[in-house]
């Protein structure tokens, strides 16, 4: 059986004079730390990139700043540890030393077989993160559509995967451009699924397209679905959103009640998670 599904994305229209000077009174809000630290893997692959990125917030309009962090590594279940490091200077971007042959690469067989830790330090305070490699599938197509929603000069993009029978997944869709749909599989529960994604404007020729298809736990589904709810437009996770978003990275400088403690976490994820991708050019 094969289900199919209509992404419908709501369309807000700003309507602003042109004779009206408007100024925008914007909140100051504190700094704060962000952290992307979604590791992607594929099983296959002998080893994965890991790139832990952190910044640090500003007002709004403005780009964001590379953090300095004072430590960074990944503590294994198995008592092991794997240093971070700045490789490129004043980058924001920490990973492993690697080798010659795999420089910024880890061995995948650490990162799928045992529940890792993100384990950082920024300005006195440590924060951690915990997570556990989630598999997903491969997809089996994609194609463009020829259907629309209101304009009539939207792109639409078919996706069709198997889901594994017996097993609860939750799975992210990164549809390029900083467009992203969550899913899973509670109706479609080993059984062949396919649905259409829309860009709200036609992709001029020769444009390609690559799509994501990332296995992902409940609580990142979680994560993943508030922050899109909160954006009507091309967003990054790792960036401020709307409102915040309490994702997976707390603050353990003091194992207490402190309720200043419990409110200085960083935004953003830690996640170790399987993907598949396949390319697609616009005719």
């Amino acid at each position: 059986m094969k289900n199919k599904l209509k992404i419908l994305s709501l369309l807000c229209l700003f309507l602003i004079s042109c004779e009206d000077v408007i100024e925008v009174q914007t909140e100051n809000t504190d700094k704060r730390l962000i952290i992307d630290g979604l590791i992607l893997v594929d099983p296959n692959q002998q080893t994965t990139p890991v790139a832990i990125k952190a910044s640090i917030s500003s007002g709004f309009f403005e780009e964001l700043k590379p953090a300095k962090l004072s430590n960074i590594y990944l503590r294994l279940e198995n008592g092991g540890y794997i240093n971070l490091f700045e490789l490129q200077p004043n980058s924001g971007i920490y990973q492993p030393s690697g080798d010659e042959v795999f420089p910024g690469e880890i061995s995948t067989s650490i990162l799928i077989n045992q529940k890792i830790s993100l384990v950082l330090e920024y300005n006195g305070e440590t924060y951690q993160a915990e997570y556990e490699y989630t598999p997903t599938v491969p997809l089996d197509n994609l194609e463009f559509g020829n259907g629309d929603l209101f304009q009539g000069d939207e792109t639409e993009v078919k996706v069709s995967f198997t889901d594994k029978a017996g097993r609860a997944d939750y799975y992210l869709f990164d549809f390029d451009y900083n467009n992203y749909f969550v899913s899973k599989d509670e109706f479609y529960d080993g059984q062949e699924f396919e649905f259409s994604y829309f860009y709200d404007e036609d992709l001029p020729p020769g444009e390609q397209v690559e799509v994501k298809i990332i296995g992902i736990n409940k609580d990142f589904y979680n994560y993943m679905s508030q922050i899109i709810v909160q954006s009507n437009t091309e967003f990054n996770f790792f960036q401020t959103p709307v409102a915040t978003v309490r994702g997976n990275i707390f603050n353990v400088s003091r194992i207490n009640n402190d309720v200043n403690l419990l409110e200085n976490f960083p935004l953003g994820y830690f996640a170790i998670c399987g993907f598949d991708s396949a390319r697609i050019t616009a005719e």
